[in-house]
């Protein structure tokens, strides 16, 4: 089966095509960064109308890149949430209109489940049950899973997710948009030895995530030490440390309870370099994570995700719709035989 994929649930435009024998055959994405940096973050409107523009575009291309023709699609995967409402459904209106017109089924994807899932296109893949830190923009969470579609949730952020307190904090040191990359770049150069910002929540039980506290700490040692030209860079660096250590403290603990030995690290922050050299090195366990270009938003996710439900006979109604909010937890797991006639992932939460 070849299906396409559409991701528009933010500020990237992407669209791919995976093929179920050969594998991702086409990979395309339009950035927005220029568009939204002047503002400092990602302007909605902006973001949807931009979308408009660039996403049938992509799709020539992406047809072009794999050499198909669009008679060649056997169905269209689009984010169907959680995201921002207007980009989602610029998404949604053109994978079900392509659909429609091609006379193949379509299947709204999890965002998160795509990112989860996207560690599944490298060699070697994963073996289910893992554990999966998903650290997605404005989401930190623990997932223990048992197979695509079976989600628990162990862990998660009650306030600024770490994606969030990245951004938030590089804006607070003066640093453009995006904010995460930008404070990871600046942190190479910070003195690992001048500042020890606290590991938030890991003095006591749980699996929970709370960043807000650190950005915070981040903001009274800026406004309190003497400036110097490597102040920022400093506090950088024991900002990120702070995070890839907590993240690593809650891995551990979540590899005791689950009793699992693989962990997938998926979500733009998972990109982080330093992120992935400790977890390499500080866990009893396998860790993957896919290439680069993989960890933030794409349409090779989506269509890997789509793949996987529309092969197992997942259809979406007739009707358009997205989701601003979808838990994760509330999907059906994806099995190999036809769900009941009408099943849709959007209606009823999923189940």
């Amino acid at each position: 089966m070849l299906v396409l994929g559409i991701e528009t649930s933010c500020d990237e435009t992407g669209v791919a095509l995976y093929d179920g024998r050969l594998g991702l055959v086409a990979n395309r994405l339009h950035s927005q960064v220029d568009l939204h940096a002047q503002y400092g973050g990602v302007v909605p409107e902006i973001a949807a109308r931009d979308h408009v523009r660039r996403v049938l575009p992509l799709v020539r291309d992406a047809l072009e890149e794999a050499g198909r023709r669009p008679s060649a699609v056997e169905g269209v995967a689009y984010t169907g949430g959680p995201g921002l409402i207007g980009a989602l459904l610029v998404g949604a209106a053109v994978g079900r209109a392509l659909a429609w017109g091609w006379g193949v089924p379509a299947v709204a994807v999890h965002h998160l489940e795509a990112h989860l899932l996207a560690p599944l296109l490298e060699e070697p893949a994963p073996e289910f049950p893992f554990l999966a830190l998903l650290v997605s923009g404005g989401h930190t969470q623990l997932v223990a899973v048992r197979a695509p579609g079976e989600y628990r949730i162990i862990g998660e952020s009650l306030d600024d997710a770490a994606g969030e307190a990245f951004d938030k904090t590089a804006k607070l040191l003066g640093l453009g948009y995006p904010g995460g990359p930008a404070l990871a770049a600046l942190a190479r150069d910070g003195d690992p030895g001048r500042f020890r910002f606290p590991r938030p929540m890991t003095d006591r039980p749980g699996l929970d995530f709370s960043f807000s506290g650190l950005k915070t700490h981040a903001l009274r040692t800026f406004r309190t030490e003497p400036p110097g030209p490597t102040l920022a860079a400093d506090i950088a660096r024991a900002f990120e440390e702070a995070v890839v250590d907590t993240l690593c403290i809650k891995c551990r603990r979540a590899l005791r309870e689950t009793r699992f030995d693989r962990v997938v690290v998926a979500g733009g922050v998972g990109a982080n370099r330093r992120l992935r050299e400790r977890l390499v090195r500080k866990l009893d366990a396998r860790v993957f994570y896919p290439r680069l270009e993989l960890c933030t938003d794409n349409g090779a996710m989506v269509a890997f995700a789509g793949f996987l439900r529309l092969e197992a006979g997942e259809r979406q109604p007739s009707a358009l719709g997205a989701r601003a909010r979808w838990p994760l937890d509330s999907l059906r797991r994806i099995c190999h035989r036809p769900p009941s006639a009408g099943a849709d992932p959007l209606a009823e939460g999923g189940r």
